[in-house]
C-alpha cells in the first residue's frame, strides 16, 4: 500500500502527499501528478515479460525505431546483465519465450532492472526486486546502483538485512508507522 500511495497508484483517504513542497493531488496543479508518474520506474518481485527478444523487453512500452544502442548497452551493464547477453548467441535479440519462460528468475529480474534504467527515471522503486538473485549477483547490483547516487533516488522494499549497507537511510513499518532506524 505505501508504494502504492508513493507511485500515486492510490489516492490517500487522509493526509496529503508532497513531492518537492507541492500536493500532489493539488487541482492548481493537474499535472504534477502525470508528470509524477513518468518520473518513476517500478522494478516489482515479478517482471512481467513478453514473448520477444531480451532487447524488446528492456524497452518494453517504447517504439522499437526509438531504440538506442548505447542506452540499451548501458542500461544491462547496469543491472549486470550484459555478460549474461554477450554469452548467448543472438545476444539482445535472443528470445526469452512466453513469460520469460527460457530464463532464470535472476535473468527475469535484471531485465526488469535494465529496463527501469532505460527510461532513465528519476524514481526507481525496487520491491524485493533481487529476491530471486544469488547474493554474489546481488551485491554487483546494488553496488553499481550505489554509484548512481546523485543521479537518482533509490527506493528499495526488502526484507534482506544484507542490503543495510547499500542504503543512506532504512526505515522500517512497525505497529502501522514508519520508523526511521539507526544504521
Amino acid at each position: 500500500t505505501l508504494l502504492d500511495l508513493i507511485m500515486s497508484l492510490l489516492k490517500p483517504s487522509s493526509g496529503n502527499i508532497f513531492i518537492d513542497n507541492f500536493d500532489l493531488y493539488s487541482k492548481n496543479n493537474p499535472n504534477l501528478i502525470f508528470n509524477w508518474r513518468k518520473s518513476i520506474a517500478h522494478v516489482p518481485q515479478n517482471i512481467f515479460l513478453t514473448e520477444g527478444s531480451i532487447a524488446q523487453n528492456i524497452i518494453f512500452g517504447k517504439n522499437e525505431g526509438d531504440l538506442k544502442i548505447p542506452k540499451l548497452i548501458k542500461a544491462a551493464e547496469k543491472a549486470n546483465l550484459l555478460e549474461f547477453i554477450n554469452k548467448t548467441k543472438y545476444g539482445f535479440e535472443t528470445l526469452v519465450g512466453e513469460r520469460g519462460v527460457q530464463l532464470s528468475g535472476g535473468q527475469k529480474q535484471r531485465i526488469g532492472i535494465a529496463r527501469a534504467l532505460y527510461n532513465e527515471c528519476r524514481l526507481l522503486i525496487l520491491d524485493e526486486a533481487t529476491n530471486a538473485l544469488d547474493i554474489k549477483t546481488e551485491n554487483n547490483i546494488l553496488q553499481t546502483l550505489n554509484k548512481l547516487k546523485g543521479e537518482l533516488t533509490i527506493l528499495t522494499v526488502t526484507h534482506k538485512t544484507n542490503q543495510n549497507e547499500f542504503f543512506d537511510r532504512l526505515f522500517e513499518i512497525s505497529n502501522g508507522s514508519l520508523v526511521e532506524k539507526n544504521k
